[in-house]
């Protein structure tokens, strides 16, 4: 396996005593945020801060296997769900620098089967403006993760369906359906399985060796990390399997911190790609696309790029700040988007701004009794509508969503929480005598209807 030579050197400091890096003061307010993360069941995984093209921060944390006590290093491969996107663009543009297609190529060579195919541009797909209804989104689709997939047949589940939206008017959502398609076009214009054209194209011209698309052939491969999701407030169980071929395009790559960062130095300073694929990728209309999202983020006073993503059994994010020569990568084998308020605390530790630790309290049963009632939000809400029960028990206090499924709530102050699973803040707000009237789950607020009893 191979490991970049700098993000080892960093391991060995962490391992040895007196060293640098344990002297470092960065590096141990690094390591001491993090602390509670780990210890709560919230993150597992390893992270890296690169600065000026060296690695001045890797370490790992928590277990690759949980079952077999094999702990997580610098070596360990994470699925990285969405952030995948970025080498299926890289891919697609490899394709446009030598002259197989072009940005302004209409789809309907490639697919079609797609309602407004004569519409819909090679660009449309890559900045997600394309109209295409969300594969993920479809009543089936978890099924659909229990089988073996293509490109073809992901696209295939799709076709014939209305657009959401005019091609190229507008960003929905993320495009999942996009990113099936354009591993389709990079089949067909290669004539390589999806797997085996990213890796000629991509990995291998990158030296990104420890990277690859998961084509449900790598269950038996080595320092692949095994996925977990919470349990309740402090635990953690096996995710569900699912056949990572079913997220080809959009979610099937695994890769190592040290390639995600190498990947990112080789995009931001020019040499990943020709100087027009480049200049594509750093001006998507709206800040997005091409597997980033660009914004003038104030925290750091800098234009800023970022992604981030989840699925099964893992989560990942990615933050490059091009003004402070600072990339932060955080991979996770721990369902939980955790990981992007951790990047950002990183990246804010490492250029000495200010952050917010993470300090879980726990609050006994008769205060958490106190928090349960059933709120109605409104129709802009996640779940348009939802009613959601708060519940607890003698531990916990956990959310039940009109889908049946149940988050547990982090206390973190009183009346504050984070839900374990997506790691959205949530309030609850009282009247004069302490009766929960509503709750603020992110930026929504939900007002309290008909009790609900604790269980």
């Amino acid at each position: 396996m191979h490991v970049r030579p700098l993000a080892f050197v960093a391991i060995i400091a962490f391992c040895a005593g007196g060293s640098i890096a344990q002297t470092n003061s960065t590096a141990a307010a690094i390591d001491k945020y993090l602390e509670p993360y780990v210890q709560s069941g919230n993150f597992a995984g390893d992270v890296l801060v690169e600065k000026n093209g060296r690695v001045v921060f890797e370490k790992a944390y928590g277990f690759a296997d949980r079952e077999h006590r094999i702990r997580n290093t610098a070596a360990t491969r994470f699925h990285i769900a969405s952030i995948s996107m970025q080498f299926t663009a890289a891919s697609i543009l490899r394709l446009v620098d030598t002259g197989s297609i072009s940005l302004s190529d209409h789809i309907g060579g490639f697919a079609q089967g797609i309602p407004g195919a004569d519409k819909i541009t090679i660009r449309d797909l890559l900045t997600e403006r394309s109209g295409l209804p969300d594969i993920n989104g479809l009543p089936n689709y978890d099924e659909l993760l229990q089988h073996h997939q293509t490109p073809a047949s992901l696209v295939a589940a799709v076709e014939g369906r209305p657009l959401l939206f005019e091609p190229g008017s507008k960003f929905l959502h993320e495009e999942h359906s996009a990113y099936n398609l354009l591993a389709l076009i990079v089949e067909k214009r290669t004539g390589l399985p999806f797997a085996a054209a990213v890796e000629r194209l991509v990995f291998q011209p990158l030296g990104l060796a420890a990277s690859g698309v998961d084509d449900d052939s790598m269950a038996q491969a080595l320092h692949m990390a095994r996925g977990y999701q919470p349990e309740g407030l402090n635990g953690l169980k096996p995710a569900t399997a699912i056949n990572w071929s079913g997220k080809t395009g959009n979610a099937s790559v695994y890769t190592t911190a040290g390639d995600e960062a190498r990947w990112v130095d080789a995009l931001f300073n020019g040499h990943a790609l020709s100087a027009a694929s480049r200049e594509a990728v750093l001006n998507s209309p709206m800040g997005i696309g091409y597997g980033w999202f660009r914004s003038e983020n104030k925290r750091f006073g800098e234009t800023t790029w970022n992604m981030s993503g989840r699925a099964p059994g893992f989560a990942s994010f990615v933050l490059h700040l091009p003004g402070a020569h600072t990339t932060v990568v955080v991979l996770s084998n721990i369902y939980s988007s955790a990981t992007s308020p951790i990047g950002y605390d990183i990246a804010a530790i490492s250029l000495g701004l200010p952050y917010e630790p993470l300090h879980p309290r726990a609050p006994g049963p008769a205060e958490l009794k106190t928090c349960t009632g059933t709120f109605q939000f409104g129709p802009d809400f996640y779940q348009a509508n939802a009613k959601i029960a708060l519940l607890a028990n003698d531990r916990e206090l956990s959310m039940r969503w009109p889908s049946g499924d149940v988050s547990a709530l982090l206390p973190l102050g009183r009346d504050e929480f984070v839900d374990r699973a997506y790691w959205e803040p949530v309030k609850i707000e009282r009247d004069a005598s302490g009766k929960p009237v509503a709750l603020v789950y992110d930026r929504f607020r939900g007002t309290a209807s008909t009790p609900t009893p604790s269980y």
